[in-house]
């Protein structure tokens, strides 16, 4: 069989791209997001993810419900008397643990995304670089904001009565929210420093478990041995529950604030470079 042969009715002129490349690069090209927006948008997507996996609020709905109730019902009696007197006491320092416990999950998402290759390609996006960092954060405030939210609702119906009324309660959220957001950029540095998600679990609750126990979230350190109490006075989670349980009784926590405030500005200029550094090296 003969080769077909091309009659004068086919248009064998190769196709020209010149004229649409020229019009690609021409043609004005979107601006470059902002710092603000970059943040924004990452933070919309971990919203999302919530959206779609609504079982990751778990940890900030059940798990605070259970804390308020077993150290309540079980050590109250005990330690103040009666459950009345000490969710006075126990609630606001209960609030600072159930949200610093869960600001681990920040690094396990990071992790995450590593392990899936998502971050390759945040990483070619002509966006801020610490936009995606900052988005996780933004994200996980939410979870915090729901976690206090939960906790603050069970214990008024427990029997919680801030002294320091709407104000004093939504002040002392704002300034546990402040100091998670700190504290997040520890675990966002072991998201990218270690291998796997669990790794990050396991050394979070390692960190975690020492400052939130040895704290005066349960009970005053004057009742602590001397050596322990030269620790709990010290401790950054202390500083953050006596701020939050001031502000809640309505009192003034000069010094608590302080610290807080210094920690959390201690823990941003010293992990959030050392995550950036890790971010664009990985």
């Amino acid at each position: 069989m003969s080769a077909a042969v091309p009659t004068e009715a086919q248009d064998l002129t190769p196709v020209r791209t010149d004229s649409l490349a020229g019009l690609l690069i021409a043609a004005e090209r979107p601006p470059r997001p902002g710092a603000l927006s970059a943040c924004l948008t990452f933070g919309w997507r971990a919203m999302l993810k919530i959206k779609h996996v609504p079982e990751q609020l778990f940890d900030v709905t059940a798990f605070p419900i259970m804390m308020v109730l077993m150290y309540t019902y079980l050590f109250g009696g005990a330690l103040a008397g009666s459950p009345g007197e000490y969710i006075q006491y126990l609630l606001p320092g209960i609030l600072v643990m159930s949200v610093v416990m869960i600001t681990m999950y920040t690094g396990v998402s990071v992790n995450t995304d590593i392990e899936k290759g998502v971050f390759d390609r945040f990483r070619t996006l002509p966006i801020w670089r610490p936009s995606t960092m900052v988005g996780y954060l933004l994200g996980d405030a939410l979870r915090y904001a729901i976690a206090s939210v939960v906790i603050l609702t069970v214990g008024l119906i427990m029997g919680f009565r801030p002294d320091g009324g709407f104000v004093g309660v939504v002040a002392g959220i704002a300034v546990l929210l402040a100091f998670s957001f700190a504290f997040s950029w520890i675990w966002t540095m072991f998201g990218l420093l270690l291998r796997t998600e669990k790794s990050v679990m396991g050394v979070s609750m390692m960190v975690i478990f020492p400052l939130t126990f040895l704290s005066d979230i349960f009970v005053k350190p004057e009742t602590m041995p001397g050596w322990l109490q030269a620790f709990v006075n010290n401790n950054p989670v202390t500083h953050v529950s006596s701020a939050v349980r001031a502000l809640m009784d309505g009192t003034s926590p000069t010094t608590a604030l302080a610290w807080t405030f210094g920690w959390a500005l201690l823990l941003v200029a010293v992990f959030g470079p050392v995550t950036m550094r890790l971010y664009n090296r990985k």
